[in-house]
């Protein structure tokens, strides 16, 4: 099982009030926040990749905004990883401001066959309302390239913005598949403590999105989606047939993978590491005359392990497979688990098999309150 290789770039031309990543403006910082990635891979990479030969399976650079790299900055840290050679994909994260055909070329050109953009909304005073720099007519620009580069390419949408309209959103959703990208992300809108959004929310200076209302976006999205040929085979990801992202299904099937950068996360397949997301501290520690890694390590639990798995399996339309869950859970938590799942099977939030347990695709809003009854005490 080959490991994924993600690296953060935590750097964004403003915040967007919705955004809980790590990211912040210091363009400044963004030549010695190369230097410091490249040593972290020199130090942690032989860990999850002992034989350079044998190569990552995926590399997936995100953020904060990766598109606002300088291309030699970015063409610098490329040729500084080994054993890129046999990616099955490579994605690079965009906003639609920076997509052009010579970006588009470029990134070709260093060995990204995915970009991953964020659009969020075509309607103009929905992308102002939550600092979102591009208005509609970028977007469709950018997505104008994207089809025409030969690239595989997603693009992301939220429902349930401050404002918005089921009439609103289905046009932003059309507008989007009309383009027919490979992939495409939908996310309910979540006001996350920290946000400029959260803190507008609490004011009383917007509203939050009806959960009859989200319902119905939610049936839109799905039956829009079907409609047009997509599978939905992740709580918030549709993909044609074929084209569902490889290094994101990872994380919910449960692979390692390395993270790199401030706020970068880690799987050895025991073990969950992360990079605290402060970037001065992540420079000065890598950049030393002796670099260190400020890196948090957290070996967990056997319950731990057990509740990431019912976690992450159970985001996707394959659900968690028995046999999976049987032989990293002990008989007595296989037990406990097993029972709550035929209670939740039989008020219909569940489906399960002899082989599996899956939420199915119309109860996938109700995930959490689904998660929190099956995950097990710590």
């Amino acid at each position: 099982m080959r490991p994924g290789l993600y690296i953060h770039v935590p750097f964004c031309a403003a915040k967007c009030a919705y955004c809980d990543f790590y990211s912040l403006r210091r363009p400044a910082d963004m030549e010695r926040w190369t230097e410091a990635v490249i040593t972290e891979y020199a130090l942690r990479a032989p860990h999850y990749l002992p034989d350079p030969s044998v190569g990552w399976n995926t590399l997936y650079i995100g953020g904060g905004t990766p598109s606002s790299l300088p291309l030699p900055l970015l063409s610098r840290l490329m040729a500084s990883l080994s054993g890129i050679h046999r990616l099955e994909e490579a994605t690079i994260e965009a906003n639609p401001e920076d997509v052009t055909p010579r970006w588009l070329e470029a990134v070709a050109g260093l060995g990204f066959n995915r970009v991953s953009m964020g659009i969020q909304s075509f309607d103009d005073a929905q992308l102002s309302d939550v600092g979102r720099r591009h208005d509609s007519a970028t977007a469709r620009r950018a997505l104008t390239y994207l089809a025409g580069s030969g690239l595989d390419f997603s693009a992301d949408l939220i429902y349930g913005l401050p404002g918005q309209s089921l009439e609103s959103w289905q046009h932003s959703l059309r507008a989007l598949l009309d383009f027919s990208p490979s992939h495409f992300s939908a996310y309910h809108l979540s006001y996350e403590p920290g946000t400029r959004l959260y803190a507008r929310l609490q004011a009383g200076k917007v509203t939050e999105a009806s959960d009859s209302l989200v319902a119905d976006m939610y049936a839109l999205l799905t039956d829009e989606a079907s409609r047009r040929g997509y599978l939905h085979y992740e709580i918030s990801n549709f993909a044609l047939p074929g084209h569902e992202a490889i290094h994101n299904s990872s994380y919910w099937d449960y692979r390692p993978y390395l993270g790199l950068g401030p706020g970068a996360h880690s799987f050895s397949g025991t073990a969950r590491a992360s990079n605290p997301p402060h970037l001065s501290r992540y420079l000065s520690a890598l950049l030393a005359s002796d670099p260190a890694l400020p890196l948090e390590v957290e070996e967990e639990s056997a319950a731990e392990l057990v509740n990431d798995l019912i976690i992450t399996a159970l985001r996707t339309s394959r659900g968690l497979s028995l046999t999976r869950l049987s032989a990293v859970a002990t008989p007595a938590q296989f037990d406990v688990i097993l029972s709550e799942a035929r209670k939740l099977a039989a008020s219909g939030l569940l489906l399960l098999t002899d082989t599996s347990i899956v939420i199915p695709e119309r109860n996938f809003l109700l995930s959490d309150h689904i998660l929190r009854s099956l995950i097990l005490e710590s």
